[in-house]
């Protein structure tokens, strides 16, 4: 057995269940090696599309999985989805064939490429350690909640095995939850015990439905309302107090109710420029906690009053333990029916600016809500549209919306909306994007189709890049570089197997409501001309980080 095949066989042993990217020499046998095993390995039009599959699959899945790529110019062509993974500490094994000849073609220092993203770097060495240093990657991964780039030369793996080497491993265990100091502990209680209105916002750190019930509980007990992160959105879903998310994608009623806070809580949550406004939702007397199993990102964006240092739902519930009475807190009768009539987008009055040519896209964004079923897991591509979909689109829990914005690529949304489906293939896929994403990704419309995916692809097509649009138009200047003639996107996706349907008025999307009643054995993209006078609401937050 050669080295490619005894790793191949033991990152499936270690648990590696599915394996995403683009085949070429030099992985040639160590994928197959892989599928051989058992593990499944899903084919992407472009490595950059596979590399974001796979980040978005191990998000929704809970579990590492892998990406596999050609040496040299396989891994650049990933390295932005693996940037995207690596600034979102998502547990991604990435696994690359290397060119060690400087003279070859394929040359590039790929350890450098991984560290340029914030990824890490190991290398499989020799024939005796290849196995060992190859689920070492899978426990760091795993452990650290890191992006491993995993070199392979393309010389170790043509070695024969180490027949002493073992050939299968173990599983890694589990991640170790990060237990409170109880001093920690205490302090928070006595901080939630003071505070007259306390605002939980709950980030990654608490997606899981363990920490949710654990946090759902103590805020009750202390009259907290309750908001997530975008990345963390439907956490609380259905929670009569919660606002949904805090920051840039607010409706006015969460900025307010946020704002009004006497004490701010972060659970597993960085509390960066997006999710606080730049501290602009943080009043000038609210008291900032913060809970994050990583020590390093304690006030890592912002100062914080109190920092703990410890898994979210263990140190909820150790909060819980301590002694303390139930209190009204934030919770008054006048706030419980305000939420329930305003805190939602879709609920906020608006003037409709659609015409005979041009469909809203609040309007278009609360009919296709309606449409599509509530059992649904979605996958959003970035620009001046992203909000829409994101707040107008409701989702059932934590594990519905998949937001790779971490690198604010356009181009990711479509890749996002497959690894997604693949994770949960009890729901609907959706992926919302732009028509430059769409563009840029029309490649992975034949992935789509060819895993026989039932998705709903929905473009906002506004025929630029939207965002620069609104953001360089009020200062005059040209535009020529980032608006382009019209595009017929769904005879696009009618080349590559869709069913597919213009939109430019709600009269349109009765041919949605026909793909859902029917047997959807087709995918559907809805090609939706979108009125673009104006740039989304979230737009001036967005470029106030640039």
């Amino acid at each position: 057995m050669k080295v490619a095949e005894a790793v191949g066989r033991a990152l499936s042993a270690a648990g590696v269940d599915h394996v995403f990217g683009v085949v070429g020499s030099g992985n040639f046998h160590l994928t197959n090696a892989m599928v051989a095993a058992g593990s499944r390995f899903v084919a992407a039009r472009h490595e950059g599309g596979a590399a974001t599959m796979a980040d978005a699959y191990a998000r929704m899945s809970g579990t590492v999985a892998a990406l596999t790529v050609h040496q040299g110019c396989g891994l650049t062509n990933a390295i932005t989805g693996i940037g995207e993974a690596a600034k979102s500490r998502t547990p991604l094994l990435v696994l690359a064939a290397e060119a060690t000849e400087p003279r070859s073609n394929f040359f590039v220092d790929q350890e450098a490429l991984a560290h340029a993203v914030g990824a890490v770097a190991a290398r499989v060495t020799s024939a005796e350690d290849a196995v060992e240093q190859a689920c070492a990657a899978v426990r760091r991964a795993l452990h650290e909640r890191r992006t491993v780039l995993l070199n392979l030369p393309l010389d170790v793996q043509t070695l024969d095995a180490s027949d002493e080497a073992p050939t299968v491993a173990a599983p890694p265990p589990e991640r170790t939850a990060v237990e409170p100091v109880t001093d920690d502990v205490a302090a928070l209680a006595q901080v939630l015990e003071r505070s007259q209105r306390p605002v939980f916002v709950a980030g990654r750190g608490s997606r899981t439905s363990g920490a949710r019930d654990a946090l759902t509980a103590l805020a009750e007990r202390h009259g907290a309302l309750l908001a997530t992160s975008a990345i963390a959105r439907g956490l609380f879903h259905d929670d009569p107090w919660s606002l949904d998310v805090s920051g840039g994608f607010s409706s006015p009623l969460t900025a307010e109710l946020i704002q009004g806070a006497d004490l701010i809580v972060g659970w597993g949550c960085a509390l960066n420029m997006w999710t606080m406004r730049h501290g602009r939702l943080i009043g000038s007397d609210t008291t900032v906690v913060q809970v994050d199993d990583d020590t390093s990102a304690l006030g890592a964006h912002r100062a914080v009053h109190l920092g703990v240092t410890g898994d979210v739902e263990l140190t909820a519930r150790q909060v819980l333990d301590t002694p303390g009475r139930q209190r009204q807190g934030y919770r008054t009768a006048d706030i419980g029916a305000a939420i329930a009539a305003r805190v939602r987008w879709r609920d906020v009055p608006y003037e409709d600016e659609s015409s005979r040519e041009r469909i809203d896209p609040r309007t278009l964004s609360i009919a296709l809500d309606d449409i599509l079923p509530a059992e649904r897991v979605m996958g959003v591509d970035s620009g001046n549209f992203m909000g829409y979909p994101t707040m107008y689109l409701a989702v059932p829990d934590h594990n519905s919306l998949c937001f790779t914005q971490a690198f604010q690529s356009i181009g990711l949304g479509l890749a996002t909306a497959i690894g997604a489906a693949l994770a949960r293939p009890d729901r609907l896929p959706v992926a919302a994007l732009g028509d430059g994403g769409a563009l840029m990704s029309a490649a992975e419309l034949d992935t789509v189709r060819r895993l026989g995916l039932p998705m709903v692809v929905v473009v906002y097509n506004d025929d630029a890049y939207g965002a620069e649009v609104h953001h360089f138009k009020p200062g005059g200047y040209p535009l020529d570089t980032v608006e382009f003639p019209p595009t017929d996107i769904a005879a696009v996706a009618r080349g590559y197997g869709f069913e597919a349907v213009t939109v430019r008025t709600p009269a349109d999307l009765k041919a949605v409501e026909d793909w859902v009643a029917g047997p959807r054995s087709a995918p559907l993209l809805i090609d939706a001309k979108v009125a673009g006078d104006h740039g989304a609401w979230w737009l001036e937050e967005a470029f106030r980080g640039h």
